[in-house]
């Protein structure tokens, strides 16, 4: 895409004012190309791709079946600059049928709230933000009675049942529940633990009643992962979940203490993960334990309703 240098460095400057973590702004991929201007004639672009899901796909846990998503580059125009681009695409949008399920997409840095105030005018809300924790692990041991340990190949069903506890739940605000989801994720949980991935589970007499489903990323140049993290290997908490009877009692905080701890002892630069904002467990659990947003996932569904 023909982007400016002058926008695309701009743009790099204020990502970089905006939060230590961030890495470098990419430029926008490949895809249909939007410009727009502000008052003033500053010109902005950005990028518009499409997805579409077939039935059964495992995206489909957590996304739309077809999604349009928009990569802008802004540079430091802030909200005037993004608010003329939506004002584009919201155009590039009535040239389209999309169906109930389906969604428009940004991802965008948390920290910048002049973005915030332009998405929110567009009727975007911020479904998603991958959060990240740095420093030391703090110590919690587990209640009397509770042990901690690694999950292993013949966990599998304690380990599927849990998983679906956040599916569940997650539903409730995160987007409708779709039928198969065990069939979707139990095949991944199955290798996982037959690698032995770092998955634990946090027992009670026994009985597992909290889980941690955790794996590694490598940020490396060109990779996926160095467009949103900063460059190293990164511990990524996937799925924790805790039985509903087993909630509050301090097991989902002692289990992470200990998932931090192994972490950074295996080398790990942090650690990372995707939560919901509007998730009435997620949003307090989270920032308890030391995770704050990096990247915000801002979402309308379906996409027709993008104002």
């Amino acid at each position: 895409m023909p982007v400016s240098a002058a926008l695309l460095s701009a743009q790099r400057a204020r990502f970089s004012a905006l939060d230590p973590l961030l890495p470098p702004a990419a430029p926008p991929p490949e895809g249909e190309v939007l410009v727009a201007a502000t008052a003033d004639g500053t010109r902005v672009t950005g990028v518009v791709q499409v997805q579409r899901h077939q039935p059964g796909a495992f995206d489909l846990l957590w996304s739309a079946e077809q999604v349009w998503q928009l990569f802008p580059c802004v540079g430091d125009t802030g909200t005037a600059g993004m608010d003329a681009l939506l004002r584009a695409w919201r155009r590039r949008m009535d040239q389209e049928s999309p169906g109930a399920d389906s969604s428009c997409t940004v991802t965008w840095p948390s920290r910048d709230a002049e973005a915030v105030r332009a998405f929110l005018d567009h009727g975007l809300v911020p479904l998603s933000v991958l959060a990240v924790r740095t420093g030391r692990p703090a110590e919690h041991p587990p209640p009397p009675g509770v042990t901690i340990r690694r999950a292993r190949p013949e966990d599998l069903e304690e380990v599927v049942a849990l998983s679906l506890v956040t599916f569940r739940y997650s539903s409730l605000v995160a987007g409708p529940w779709r039928p198969g989801t065990a069939e979707l994720i139990t095949p991944r949980l199955e290798r996982n633990l037959a690698a032995g991935a770092p998955v634990w589970l946090a027992e009670r007499d026994g009985v597992a009643v909290a889980l941690a489903d955790c794996g590694w990323v490598e940020s490396a140049p060109g990779s996926w992962a160095a467009e949103l993290l900063p460059a190293g290997q990164w511990g990524y908490v996937n799925n924790v979940a805790t039985s509903e009877h087993a909630r509050g009692e301090g097991i989902g905080r002692a289990l992470l203490s200990r998932v931090h701890r192994e972490f950074a002892d295996l080398g790990a630069r942090a650690t990372y993960l995707y939560y919901n904002p509007a998730n009435p467990l997620s949003s307090v659990f989270w920032p308890r334990q030391g995770y704050r947003p990096l990247w915000s996932y801002w979402e309308v569904r379906p996409a027709s309703a993008l104002r």
